[in-house]
Formats: structure tokens, sequence, C-alpha cells
């Protein structure tokens, strides 16, 4: 199981992060906050504070097509905001 899939960058997440020290990823909607932490650690070397995990439920979408008014949703997925330990931070783009 792939515990981080992706950081999350969207304007409120780098307000998040300007303020706060906070920092937003998409993870496996299976993951445990501690699974979550020791992921991040290993991942980008850091000292993690807290974790707090969400589901954010996918938004309702439609659409009008040739075949009729087509209706559906976007998938739901698992959001964590990982505070991190004074003075420390994330690259996100170092490994580019």
């Amino acid at each position: 199981m792939e515990i981080l899939k992706k950081p999350i960058l969207t304007e409120k997440a780098s307000i998040l992060t300007e303020k706060l020290g906070r920092y937003a990823f998409k993870v496996d909607h299976r993951a445990n906050k501690l699974q979550i932490k020791t992921a991040i650690e290993q991942m980008y070397g850091v000292n993690i504070e807290a974790v707090n995990t969400m589901v954010v439920s996918g938004k309702a979408k439609s659409r009008y097509t040739k075949a009729g008014f087509v209706s559906g949703r976007s998938p739901k997925y698992k959001k964590a905001i990982v505070t991190l330990k004074e003075g420390e931070t994330i690259d996100f783009y170092s490994n580019i």
C-alpha cells in the first residue's frame, strides 16, 4: 500500500503553509495517522508534531451531452494535514 499519493498544492494549502507551517497531502484512505507520520518523516526527513486527517467527499458533477443529461460524482479521498516542528520545512520542488 502506497500511503502518500501526492501533496496538495492549492491556494488554501499554501496559505496554511505560509502562516502555520502545515502541509497537506492526499493519502491512501486505509492509512492511519501513525503510518502517515512515519511515511512523511522517511520521505522528507522532517520531524512531525501533529497529523490531522479528513475524508473529503467528491463533488457532484453534471453535463449535457448528445446522449442526454449525465450526472455523477468525482471520487472521495483522504486528506492529511501535517504540522511540522518549529523551524522545519518541506521543499516539494527539490526532487523534480
